[in-house]
């Protein structure tokens, strides 16, 4: 799971507990004005082929965690429950999405949608 916090400009994507280790990756920072677009999306994280596994670790119906390139995009994964999957689009960023799971999905998205809407 991912914790999301706004300061300063930036969306801080905090990845929670063992999920470090799963996913390679504790933290990820991203300007907010690199934010394209953030979405509800179960789907995003369903089924059992995400890519090409670079760092990472995926056990399908379990866990899908770290960096998959996928139609020639980098994607970064960290979804249990994919009822809670979040989907961040990004431009000018080492990754093209983050595909997340949070807490509450419409609360994170309005979170989001609210600091971008005030960094434009």
């Amino acid at each position: 799971m991912v914790d999301i916090s706004i300061a300063d400009g930036m969306a801080v994507f905090d990845v929670q507990g063992m999920d470090k280790f799963w996913a390679l990756k504790s933290q990820i920072r991203v300007p907010l004005v690199h934010i394209t677009g953030v979405t509800i999306d179960p789907e995003a994280a369903r089924g059992w082929w995400h890519g090409l596994r670079m760092p990472g670790t995926q056990i399908p119906g379990v866990i899908t965690a770290g960096t998959f390139y996928q139609h020639g995009r980098r994607v970064f994964y960290d979804v249990h429950d994919t009822d809670n999957t979040i989907v961040i689009a990004l431009n000018h960023e080492k990754f093209d999405q983050l595909i997340v799971e949070v807490a509450d999905p419409e609360v994170e998205v309005r979170k989001l949608a609210a600091a971008l809407k005030s960094a434009s």
